[in-house]
């Protein structure tokens, strides 16, 4: 990933926390995006394209790179395959189907889960340690996450319930748990190179899906705006914001790393606010303290 971050870009590529709050920024961008799709552009055709213009673009710049990593890249096919199917296309899918049948409340609070899962696996699988401050942080940045979805009704939170998107949405986070775990053995190739292998098989593995959306009828190509929304999603939460992520989780490892991920419903309502015009609340301020003390307690004297 270094031969990537050079030049102007070596400060941003060795500061692993900016790397991480602008992925949550576009990742939070891509929730919107999400929301702005519908009627203009269907489910995994967003996933299918996006991957398709993604590969496009690593090979016409780096493809001199792609080529050296593939010798390296050929004898892990197997960790490519499954961060391509599962962390990308499966995750995406899910995510985007969701979105269609479950409330912005529900999704919010479901997402937060993403950390938990990690650490989780990180502590089963790895034998990694979890400190009580850690813990402690984590309910912190959980309790904001939950202030923003509830809009701080008490209320809307007792009445939580589970329908097929929130499922989706529980069972699209552990697979994006496990893709993140899954990057500790990540083969010693660069950044670019294991990318891109992931973002083809993201692309071949979601033909079948974009099939069986087409047999069931449910199929819409792009609008013009929906070319818009297609471009931004390529180029940030895909191709920039997973660069992004992969160094950060090279440089502080996945459990560190997924603690933001709760930056994202934060990060969220505040584009809500610029794009759509929506008003700012004080649960929202209330709700950035809580999660941005909570990663700054999970992150205190951890153990590297």
């Amino acid at each position: 990933m270094n031969s990537f971050f050079s030049a102007p870009f070596r400060k941003l590529g060795a500061n692993p926390y900016l790397l991480l709050i602008l992925t949550m920024l576009m990742w939070s961008g891509n929730g919107i995006a999400g929301r702005l799709a519908v009627g203009e552009v269907s489910p995994m055709v967003i996933v299918t394209m996006r991957w398709l213009l993604v590969s496009i673009i690593l090979f016409v710049f780096a493809h001199r790179q792609i080529v050296q990593d593939w010798q390296v890249l050929k004898h892990h096919l197997p960790l490519v395959a499954f961060g391509g199917v599962f962390g990308f296309t499966v995750f995406n899918a899910l995510f985007y189907l969701a979105a269609h049948h479950t409330s912005g409340v529900n999704m919010t609070i479901l997402q937060g889960s993403l950390p938990i899962f990690v650490l989780l696996g990180a502590t089963l699988v790895f034998r990694g340690s979890t400190t009580r401050l850690q813990w402690f942080g984590i309910l912190l940045t959980l309790t904001g996450v939950a202030a923003v979805a509830s809009q701080g009704s008490l209320e809307t939170l007792l009445t939580f319930s589970f329908n097929i998107g929130d499922v989706w949405l529980v069972l699209a986070c552990l697979i994006y748990a496990a893709f993140t775990l899954s990057l500790r053995r990540r083969p010693k190739v660069s950044g670019i190179g294991f990318f891109s292998a992931m973002a083809i098989a993201a692309f071949l593995s979601s033909l079948p899906f974009l099939g069986w959306e087409g047999v069931s009828g449910d199929i819409q190509w792009p609008t013009l705006r929906g070319w818009e929304i297609l471009a931004f999603v390529t180029l940030g939460p895909s191709l920039l914001a997973q660069l992004f992520f992969l160094r950060a989780v090279e440089l502080i490892g996945p459990s560190r790393a997924s603690i933001f991920t709760n930056l994202v419903p934060i990060f969220g309502p505040i584009i809500a606010i610029i794009v759509l015009g929506e008003n700012f609340h004080r649960y929202h301020a209330l709700a950035l303290v809580l999660v941005l003390g909570g990663i700054g307690m999970a992150e205190w004297r951890r153990p590297t």
